[in-house]
């Protein structure tokens, strides 16, 4: 049975960790998280590296270090390379989705990634943020390996296309998707409505 909403997320993406600081608090706790994988959503995903010139880039950048700060969040550090490829952290998501720390690995691994600066296509930098929520690094090796993780991940992004999310960070509702980090009061709108 589907649960009654779901933020979809992917630990590249610098607005999916905004959304990420605030979305427990915005919605009330009731909301299942779920990692995908947002290069395979669609056309219209994010990418950083899609970006026409390194000025509109620098803009995009700059956008989200303001958000951040007015947030209250610690100062952005860009890990290097930005972006990272993030299949082994997103695979590492899902094994703690099995285990029921989605999200405490989730904000962890965000804040290693844009708090500490450290790229999640280090495996290394995994393991630390999976240590921050007693995640065993062996349990994690091993499970990051198997194909039942990587397929668990596949069928989680591909049945949040089949919803329609297109881009992360999105807020599902059985009645519409919300897009982006700038929809999320919406969609905590949208949900109070609803119960």
């Amino acid at each position: 049975m589907d649960a009654p909403s779901a933020f979809y997320f992917d630990l590249s993406s610098p607005e999916a960790y905004l959304s990420a600081e605030r979305v427990l608090p915005a919605v009330g706790g009731a909301i299942e998280w779920i990692p995908v994988l947002a290069r395979d959503l669609g056309p219209s995903a994010e990418s950083w590296q899609a970006f026409r010139c390194q000025e509109d880039r620098e803009i995009a950048l700059m956008r989200i270090e303001r958000l951040a700060a007015q947030r209250g969040l610690q100062p952005l550090r860009w890990p290097d390379p930005f972006p990272f490829d993030s299949d082994y952290a997103m695979r590492v998501a899902t094994y703690a989705k099995q285990i029921g720390r989605t999200v405490a690995f989730a904000l962890a691994a965000f804040r290693q990634a844009f708090a500490a600066g450290r790229a999640l296509d280090d495996a290394d930098n995994v393991l630390i943020a999976a240590s921050a929520c007693e995640m065993h690094p062996q349990a994690i090796v091993k499970s990051a390996a198997t194909k039942g993780v990587a397929q668990a991940l596949a069928d989680a992004t591909a049945h949040a296309r089949r919803r329609g999310v297109r881009d992360v960070p999105a807020i599902w509702t059985p009645e519409r998707v919300f897009h982006g980090d700038a929809a999320l009061e919406a969609a905590a709108e949208a949900l109070r409505a609803s119960a």
